[in-house]
């Protein structure tokens, strides 16, 4: 009967898993990941080597280390992109559930390594943050709670994910990670307005995030002192802020040539939060202008992919992915030419980090499993056959 009405595309019976995914990926989106993989390497060639020497490591210990999270972040992309939309929906509830347990007994056995936030677990060789994983799997679960939703006698799916991201919020906010705590409410905002929200609820969300704010200024220490480096007229040039700009200004169009840059010198963040002002100041803003294109393009692909998809699981999810992955991106080099306050996130794929880059290339993995061709014609032919 389906075939009746929508028509369907032949499939080919028996095909190997690899081969199919290769037809069926978006290539060019693979191929610009890689790209910002490749830049994230010679970033970090550049920015770690003070911070080796000043920790006793030899120059190329975080240039190497980040080769290692790299390749498994590869392969957690790799792997997640072969997967059905199903079994990524079943990958997101558990992952999810992990996340979110994880996330709960931070107070209890988690570290803030010195940060004044609790966020990581010490593995001894490492760490790891949960909330980088939970981004990911919070957008699948709640896609899934929208898009059923719709269904006929299906479950009250708009409220089940507003009371999902409020938890996992307020959560975020009491580490303190507001960062995260404002990317997972940007991302489930998107798919919710995506999914047919009214305007007067966002409006009325939008004022809750404001009361929050304001109540985190006055509450939070941290917080407010972040706020109030953003909103000073002058930048103190002995904090990150002060280094970073100076940096992209010395860096001019062209930068000042390969292993000349200062800022890695003064920047205890230079090689994660401020990867980008080591970019501006050696490669300059050609660089700069290559790592924004990289990212426009991954999103824009998607974007144009997901309006062609008739699931409206798959286009919740995939939507929420992509503006996520995109934000995160505005938000780092936001945050270094001073348009935002601080608020310690990485660059994705481009910053040195174990949690961060894995959990990037499990969920750029989600959504090009979620952007791949498949046989089903295009909402665009089901519009078309409706009788005028």
């Amino acid at each position: 009967m389906t075939d009746m009405v929508y028509g369907s595309i032949p499939v080919r019976d028996g095909e190997p898993v690899i081969p199919k995914w290769w037809r069926t990926i978006d290539k060019w989106s693979l191929t610009f990941v890689l790209g910002l993989f490749g830049i994230g390497i010679l970033l970090g060639l550049a920015a770690s080597p003070p911070l080796a020497a000043k920790n006793g490591y030899g120059p190329f210990h975080y240039v190497q280390r980040q080769a290692v999270f790299g390749t498994l972040a590869l392969i957690a992309l790799f792997l997640t992109s072969m997967m059905p939309p199903n079994l990524v929906r079943r990958l997101g509830v558990v992952g999810f559930v992990l996340a979110l347990v994880g996330l709960v007994l931070l107070p209890f056995f988690g570290t803030d390594f010195g940060k004044g936030a609790v966020r990581w677990y010490s593995l001894g060789f490492g760490s790891f943050q949960p909330s980088e994983f939970l981004k990911p799997m919070f957008v699948v679960i709640a896609a899934w709670l929208l898009a059923a939703s719709a269904d006929l006698n299906g479950p009250p799916g708009r409220l089940l994910s507003f009371a999902l991201a409020v938890t996992v919020v307020l959560l975020l906010a009491l580490q303190p990670d507001f960062g995260q705590a404002s990317l997972i409410l940007f991302g489930w905002a998107v798919m919710f307005f995506i999914a047919g929200a009214p305007m007067g609820l966002l409006v009325v969300v939008a004022g809750l995030v404001v009361a929050g704010g304001s109540f985190a200024y006055n509450q939070s220490e941290h917080f407010a002192r972040r706020i109030d480096g953003f909103l000073s007229a002058d930048v103190d040039p002995r904090t990150q802020l002060g280094y970073a700009t100076n940096a992209i200004r010395e860096g001019g169009y062209f930068g000042v040539g390969v292993g000349e840059g200062q800022v890695k010198m003064s920047l205890p963040d230079a090689h994660t939060d401020f990867i980008i002002a080591v970019a501006a100041e050696e490669y300059g803003l050609v660089l700069v202008l290559v790592i924004i294109a990289l990212y426009g393009a991954i999103v824009g692909r998607s974007f144009l992919r997901l309006m062609r998809e008739r699931d409206p699981f798959i286009r919740l999810a995939g939507t929420g992915l992509a503006a996520m992955f995109g934000i995160q991106a505005i938000i780092n080099m936001g945050v270094a030419v001073r348009l935002l306050p601080a608020k310690g996130m990485t660059l994705p794929f481009v910053s040195y980090g174990g949690s961060s880059v894995i959990a990037s290339g499990i969920a750029v993995g989600m959504l090009l499993a979620f952007t791949r061709s498949r046989p089903q014609g295009e909402i665009g032919d089901i519009l078309a056959r409706r009788p005028r």
